[in-house]
């Protein structure tokens, strides 16, 4: 593994912080009604793509996740500003404003969404694998999904194959205790999610997904396996959302008191607390990268805000091959 130095840590305080507080921004202007339709943040669960990126080969390997999509692609090397204005529905935006919150997406940078379907990119994650396999790229696939998406029958037919077939793909479970409203006690006999990884003799085991050390050291390990030619492995990141599952989620189902318990452990707060005691960087460096996230979020928000809305021709022809639209072309006038 890369070794994990006082840059590494410095690195992963700026960049947790920006998506951090790119998402707040995100609610905001959400709660503006310049962002529509359905918006799921990350809070809290940043570490995992922090450690997981330390492990990674980016150029090389690929991720793919669910909704909750907008800073992993700005991990991968995507440019903030265009996933900004994607959110906002703008012809600048990483798909042109037709996509927005749950369907972001780079094939430049290999981040392959954003899918709204729960569990419909895990099947997507093997493919993909199975494509780098046959091609004999090198490339590995990280497959995230959320604790309620592996109740979907597809993740065990994904697993079987995976598994049979040696795919280059780390199953990535993203707990945060929640589908939707509903707990993980609640949707299955057993609560240690990554046991499932047994039933198809796949290395698979536990992380702390609150801590980018943890996760980085595993996913290296999952990955560094997966690259030899050794197939798939399925971990279950145990972490917490402070936000809803989405903006519309009242919060009925757990305590304030839980989720301030929970940000004791803040995978941005611990890292800062690190830096600080092993004298990484002073508390005045530690502001000034503070001033620094604060007005790369700005120059997102005044790009988004300045961009135009794509024209009317642009939904067509992302869906029609055909340039007359013969059937459709009466709707243009």
């Amino acid at each position: 593994m890369k070794k994990i130095t006082k840059q590494t840590y410095v690195d992963w305080y700026s960049n947790m912080l920006f998506w951090r507080k790119f998402e707040d921004k995100l609610a905001a202007v959400y709660i503006q009604q310049k962002v529509r339709g359905f918006l799921h943040l990350y809070n809290g669960q940043e570490a995992i793509l922090a450690g997981s990126l330390h492990a990674m080969e980016l150029g090389k390997d690929r991720m793919i996740t669910a909704y909750r999509n907008h800073v992993q692609p700005i991990g991968m090397g995507v440019d903030p500003k265009r996933v900004m204005a994607e959110l906002y529905g703008k012809a600048t935006g990483t798909s042109n404003g037709l996509g927005g919150s749950m369907h972001i997406f780079s094939k430049e940078f290999k981040f392959h969404g954003g899918h709204g379907i729960v569990g419909g990119q895990i099947p997507l994650g093997a493919g993909m694998a199975f494509g780098d396999k046959y091609n004999n790229t090198g490339g590995v696939t990280i497959c995230c999904m959320g604790d309620g998406a592996v109740r979907q029958g597809s993740l065990h037919e994904t697993l079987n194959l995976a598994t049979l077939w040696k795919l280059p793909v780390v199953f990535v479970v993203e707990n945060n205790g929640y589908a939707m409203g509903t707990s993980v006690a609640r949707t299955a006999s057993h609560e240690e999610i990554w046991k499932l990884g047994l039933g198809y003799e796949m290395p698979c085991g536990p992380v702390d997904g609150m801590d980018p050390v943890a996760v980085a050291e595993a996913m290296d390990k999952a990955i560094k396996h997966a690259r030899k030619g050794n197939g798939p492995t399925f971990l279950e990141m145990k972490t917490y959302r402070y936000r809803g599952h989405s903006m519309s989620d009242a919060q009925h189902y757990r305590t304030k008191q839980e989720v301030e318990e929970y940000k004791k452990i803040d995978p941005i707060t611990q890292v800062k607390d690190i830096i600080l005691d092993k004298k990484y960087a002073t508390q005045s460096d530690l502001d000034a990268i503070e001033l620094d996230v604060k007005a790369r979020v700005a120059e997102c928000e005044k790009f988004a805000e300045e961009s135009p809305y794509p024209e009317k021709e642009v939904m067509y022809d992302a869906v029609y091959e055909q340039t007359d639209y013969p059937f459709i072309k009466h709707k243009l006038s």
